[in-house]
């Protein structure tokens, strides 16, 4: 058979993991090259992914965020309702299996629009003890685990849709105290800089 009539692998959690490694490149290419190695898989895949994911969210008869997400990852492992101020959003998350410590959540509008998704810690999973900002590695902890280690800390753009950063003053490990920004992409810490 000719590879090139064969149909594309189905959409699943690899490939979905393959997607938050793709922009994750952009500030650890190293990281990125041992979670592909412990895959088994290579870059040319990871971009394939990153192309027909780009693909689903802008096609016509793409559906809400809970069916998007359910189709690609399958059931939610949990699901409830979250308020944040006035509005009431519907809370999803999802295990895989690059990051065990930590589950993709979606929160999702009435109406399915989505308004975050990104890595958070899973329930009952030890998080990083974050007392130094040497404490701070890449991929160690999450936006909100980094916010409350170093309250209080002020929410910033980022620079695209899927990251974020955060304004805080931390200790570091002789006691002096100064101010740093972490980026952040779907969640997870990348980089800090001041």
């Amino acid at each position: 058979m000719n590879p090139a009539a064969e149909p594309p692998a189905a959409f699943g959690p690899l490939q979905f993991q393959l997607v938050l490694l793709r922009r994750m490149a952009d500030h650890r290419p190293e990281l990125v090259e041992d979670a592909l190695r412990e895959l088994g898989v290579d870059r040319a895949t990871m971009r394939e992914a990153n192309r027909r994911w780009q693909a689903m969210l802008h096609s016509p008869r793409r559906g809400g965020a809970g069916t998007r997400y359910r189709s690609v990852l399958g059931p939610p492992e949990t699901t409830g309702r979250r308020r944040i101020g006035d509005l009431a959003f519907e809370a999803m998350t999802w295990r895989l299996p690059l990051w065990p410590d930590l589950r993709f959540e979606v929160l999702a509008a009435p109406g399915g629009a989505v308004w975050n998704e990104w890595l958070v810690r899973a329930p009952g999973a030890p998080g990083p003890d974050l007392r130094t900002v040497e404490d701070l590695t890449p991929w160690s902890c999450t936006v909100d685990e980094v916010a409350r280690a170093f309250a209080p800390a002020r929410p910033m753009e980022g620079t695209a849709p899927t990251r974020w950063r955060l304004s805080f003053t931390a200790p570091d490990s002789g006691g002096k105290r100064s101010g740093y920004v972490a980026e952040f992409t779907w969640g997870l810490l990348q980089r800090l800089g001041t």
